[in-house]
């Protein structure tokens, strides 16, 4: 019988060992950190597009075109100063190749991204020119 109880013991032992082992060459199990997450603040605006609809102009004059999560509701917040968090857009060459005239028209010339919206939060009622 105490064999069998050393046995065991030897085994859960063993086990503790390895999975520390493992964890100590590979890294401990963390949340995943994506590094592709964009916070952007500014005006609120409708846009051209009638898919993709709304539209922010930064600090810096980069225009960023927005694609809301189902769980977002950006048509509330429309004249606003908002920060809308997200990712890269998921975007097919076919509907960026389509969207590229409505871009230029509300980015002019300035510097342009997609981002796909998970998060809204107004900071202002209004928007600053």
């Amino acid at each position: 019988m105490r064999s069998k109880v050393v046995g065991l013991y030897s085994g859960v032992v063993m086990m503790i060992a390895l999975t520390l082992g493992v964890q100590a060459t590979y890294g401990a199990p963390q949340m995943k950190n994506d590094s592709s997450s964009q916070t952007v603040t500014g005006c609120l605006q409708k846009g051209s597009e009638s898919y993709a609809g709304y539209f922010i102009v930064d600090a810096q004059g980069k225009h960023w075109e927005l694609y809301a999560n189902s769980n977002v509701s950006l048509a509330e917040e429309v004249g606003k100063t908002v920060t809308v968090t997200g990712g890269p857009a998921n975007r097919t060459e076919e509907q960026e190749k389509k969207s590229k005239p409505s871009e230029k028209k509300e980015a002019g010339k300035g510097a342009h991204a997609d981002l796909q919206v998970s998060a809204v939060k107004a900071v202002s009622d209004t928007c600053s020119k």
